[in-house]
């Protein structure tokens, strides 16, 4: 797939989950926070705690799961980007969590389904 077509996808993807979550409750802090260390896709707020959420859109299963994508090495990264985030707040102290969404759409670009794994992973931060 081209750069611009992941990106699109991308794009899409996060779209979609912001909305999803929006429509459940949540209250979206801030979309692709980006730093020289990476990138978070969602933060959101639910009740107390702040949720980092990774969006992984596919448009196809044929590499796998899009969740799978979220190994070991990005739940660390995640973490130091989520603990920097807070810190730039100030929020020291305020409950966390870890959540992945991911985004299935067609060829046609329509989203034909959304998952929404909280607590996805735990890492310390």
């Amino acid at each position: 797939m081209a750069r611009d077509a992941r990106r699109t996808l991308g794009a899409l993807g996060e779209a979609a989950a912001s909305a999803w979550l929006t429509a459940h409750g949540y209250e979206v802090l801030d979309r692709n926070v980006r730093t020289r260390s990476g990138e978070i896709d969602l933060v959101a707020r639910c009740h107390d705690l702040v949720v980092f959420v990774e969006v992984k859109s596919r448009s196809g299963t044929g590499f796998g799961h899009p969740g799978e994508a979220v190994a070991a090495v990005k739940q660390r990264r995640l973490a130091r980007l989520a603990s920097a985030y807070l810190t730039a707040r100030g929020w020291h102290g305020c409950l966390t969590r870890f959540d992945v969404i991911t985004v299935l759409t067609g060829a046609s670009g329509r989203v034909l389904r959304i998952e929404h794994v909280p607590d996805a992973f735990r890492v310390a931060i």
